[in-house]
């Protein structure tokens, strides 16, 4: 007369497993993208920066008829910043392997609704700032804006979905 009531255990991870968010999965991919095209640029300055710089310098003589916003974004502001960067390649580089790894790892984490992934992640965000104004500070005029939209963005809106993160 005693029944005895197996239960059903093939459903038991998807049950006590919280699902991650759609919007931290997107953040998440694209900071994957994100990562791989930093280590890409990182690498190629690294290699090419000698080249890009004599290119500017050769870029310079033509612009005398270009239009005035073109002037600024090749003008000797950015020649100077790519000095700057030339110099310091080496820091830079290790520096921005650094960051490009703390955001790809807590990119990881966060996917794993972990909070300290969303810390790692915001001090890789951050560290390339800092190595900038150290190593480049000819960096923060006017171009510094473009530089920062990006990241800005990401910090608000992983910032929104750190509520998801529960470990």
């Amino acid at each position: 007369m005693t029944q005895e009531i197996t239960p059903d255990v093939s459903n038991f991870d998807q049950i006590t497993k919280p699902k991650l968010p759609t919007g931290l999965n997107v953040l998440t991919i694209l900071t994957f993208i994100g990562c791989a095209w930093e280590l890409y640029s990182n690498v190629n300055n690294f290699i090419s920066g000698k080249k890009s710089l004599e290119e500017m310098e050769k870029a310079q003589e033509k612009l005398a008829e270009a239009p005035a916003w073109a002037r600024k974004l090749a003008g000797p502001e950015v020649q100077e910043m790519m000095q700057q960067g030339l110099d310091n390649k080496v820091p830079l580089l290790i520096i921005g392997l650094i960051a490009i790894a703390l955001c790809a790892y807590g990119a990881l984490q966060m996917r794993k609704l972990r909070k300290e992934g969303y810390f790692l992640w915001l001090v890789g965000e951050i560290l390339p700032f800092i190595s900038a104004a150290i190593f480049m500070p000819a960096l923060f005029s006017t171009i510094f804006i473009y530089f920062s939209i990006f990241p800005l963005i990401f910090i608000i809106l992983y910032t929104i979905q750190r509520k998801h993160l529960t470990k």
